[in-house]
């Protein structure tokens, strides 16, 4: 789904808009969603009736000034291809997907300039350790909203601040978006952990080192080394692999327990990213001769009939070493 935010008259100080446009793909959940108020992914939890729900993109982007893209990586180059048009081309433009694109490895702003070459708005990125539910039941939280313009940074930050969301800004884009992305992969292994009973200690070395691979593979893509270890990094890291409410950590747990990917993909209802992240990041890291032998190690889990007790135990042969973090 995009949220589109427009201009309007301005409820009382800062940036916040007082008219929302809420746009999705499938035309039969967006029906639901505007006739119940309410949606399967978030039960117990009713959108603001002054929240306009449509399936037509037209009707949602008309004189939009802020747009945020909430597509599934792997999908946001479909869905553009069928919408871009209709998105004003001086709009500001906030993603919130975490992934990296099968196939180009580029992350979601990278799809974005290339699937929208006529948009002149900034682009920002925003992201950090936002469980949803948690959200929705307004539990303080922080995020960061990373930008190459500051000041379309700090637009995003007093758009999306409250008193319970605390915003960042940063202009380390593909630090902070890598680091979303990549977090994901590392979180199924978290979950396969916790699938096969192996225990705490055995995570928090499995966090560690994931981080060092992340923080490896972002500085061989220009990233700043710091972005990682702060709220896109090791926070959003820690907040996936600790939540029972954490979509790839279920979906790694339940490989841990011997459940078939294929059997718990179909059963859920979530995008569960850090499937198709594992593929994307495997050939970026081999693009860029960056060694990540967890997230290798998840790749063969998902997709090559690796066992997750086979994966554990390759990992904890590999050639003793020296610590190296980035």
């Amino acid at each position: 789904m995009s949220a589109i935010l427009r201009e309007g008259d301005r409820q009382g100080t800062g940036d916040k808009p007082e008219r929302i446009s809420l746009w999705g793909f499938f035309e039969q959940d967006i029906r639901r969603l505007a006739a119940s108020g309410t949606s399967p992914r978030l039960p117990g939890f009713r959108l603001d009736p002054s929240i306009v729900v449509t399936h037509d993109p037209d009707e949602a982007l008309a004189g939009a000034d802020l747009v945020v893209i909430a597509i599934p990586t792997q999908h946001i180059r479909g869905v553009l291809t069928a919408i871009g048009s209709a998105i004003p081309p001086g709009a500001g433009l906030v993603s919130i997907a975490k992934g990296i694109e099968i196939g180009t490895g580029l992350l979601p702003t990278g799809v974005l300039a290339q699937c929208l070459p006529d948009h002149r708005g900034p682009v920002a990125d925003l992201s950090g350790p936002t469980i949803a539910a948690e959200l929705a039941e307004r539990k303080p939280a922080t995020m960061i909203a990373a930008s190459s313009d500051a000041a379309f940074a700090e637009t995003v930050q007093r758009v999306f601040s409250t008193p319970w969301l605390r915003i960042y800004t940063s202009d380390d884009v593909v630090g902070v978006e890598l680091a979303g992305a990549a977090k994901n992969v590392i979180a199924i292994a978290a979950g396969v952990v916790d699938g096969m009973g192996l225990g705490a200690n055995a995570k928090s070395a499995l966090l560690a080192r994931g981080l060092a691979e992340i923080t490896r593979l972002g500085v061989a893509m220009g990233a700043n080394p710091e972005t990682f270890f702060g709220i896109a990094g090791v926070g959003d890291l820690a907040t996936t692999c600790f939540s029972p409410f954490g979509r790839n950590r279920s979906c790694g747990e339940a490989l841990g327990k011997g459940e078939p990917l294929d059997d718990y993909l179909a059963r859920t209802q979530s995008v569960v990213e850090g499937v198709a992240t594992a593929k994307a990041i495997v050939e970026l890291a081999g693009a860029l001769q960056v060694d990540m032998p967890i997230a290798q190690t998840v790749h063969a889990v998902l997709y090559e009939g690796l066992s997750a007790k086979q994966g554990i135990a390759q990992l904890m042969a590999r050639p003793l070493k020296a610590e190296r973090v980035g």
